[in-house]
């Protein structure tokens, strides 16, 4: 039977995508992930979705929402957050804030490490590992031993699938071309056919952990340094606020923190920081 009416369609197709449909699924994603989905992202949710349906032989949205909201389907569920988190990165993206992290922030950080002191960084949306792995390797050309101090960076993301890709660290020769010939051969080896590793040294800086921003977070400790680059654009108004809220009650006095081009404080946080950079914020306590 047709999947709504024609005039409740928002996709049209094999399994047509409903208003209810999209309601149904937008509801679960913000409960889950704090993701914002409206009917302009339609044919995005049918694009993705529509070859979950398909490989696990469903044949409407309709009955897809009924499994996702069960106990039973928990792991599709997780399944669809998977598929409707969007995971585009790089290495060395928006490389102004690598520039200036290593000009202006990482000097009194190795300072303090070599002293004794705790560093902790962390790349609260790491998605696929370019992100963690560009500051690594930030950290380790101006401080190769920094793994035998007390100095530590955090790369989480929601999805546990590209935390385990990010884990394991291995890129196309596409994907490393932004990180420039020295660095590719002081931290990456060659696994031939076209593919590369990230070296040991440079993951044993980094500690891989799925993590969802709008649950609670595990920490014993304050931050120096925070990335959450393009990630709360997918939030609405208020659910960014608290998010900047949040990270202003785990970083340090004079930590930093790094946003995306697109995104800007908002909310009561907005106060405790110092635009010191393009998308680099010192927060004043």
């Amino acid at each position: 039977m047709a999947n709504g009416s024609a005039s409740e369609q928002l996709v049209a197709g094999e399994a047509p995508l409903t208003r209810r449909d999209l309601s149904d699924i937008a509801d679960m994603i913000y409960a889950d992930a704090g993701i914002f989905l409206n009917e302009s992202k339609a044919s995005l949710v049918y694009s993705r979705l529509s070859k979950r349906l398909r490989k696990i032989g469903l044949t409407s949205f309709r009955d897809y929402c009924d499994l996702v909201s069960s106990e039973r389907g928990a792991e599709e569920r997780r399944e669809m957050l998977s598929q409707l988190t969007t995971n585009f990165t790089k290495f060395y993206r928006e490389r102004h804030h690598f520039e200036h992290f290593a000009s202006d922030v990482l000097p009194p950080l190795m300072a303090r490490a070599k002293t004794g002191g705790r560093v902790r960084i962390w790349s609260s949306a790491c998605s696929l590992g370019h992100e963690p792995y560009s500051l690594a390797m930030t950290i380790l050309s101006a401080f190769p031993d920094a793994s035998n101090y007390d100095f530590k960076l955090l790369a989480s993301d929601i999805d546990p699938k590209v935390v385990a890709s990010a884990s394991e660290g291995i890129y196309t020769a596409d994907a490393i071309e932004p990180v420039g010939p020295q660095f590719r051969n002081d931290y990456f080896n060659d696994l031939g056919r076209g593919k590369f590793q990230v070296k040991q040294n440079v993951k044993d800086l980094i500690s891989f952990r799925e993590l969802n921003l709008i649950a609670n977070w595990p920490f014993k400790g304050k931050f120096d340094v925070i990335f959450c680059r393009n990630v709360v654009i997918y939030f609405d108004d208020a659910t960014q606020a608290k998010i900047w809220q949040r990270y202003s009650d785990v970083l340090l006095k004079d930590g930093y923190l790094y946003i995306g081009h697109s995104e800007r404080l908002s909310g009561s946080a907005k106060s405790r920081f110092n635009n010191v950079g393009v998308t680099a914020f010192r927060f004043e306590g």
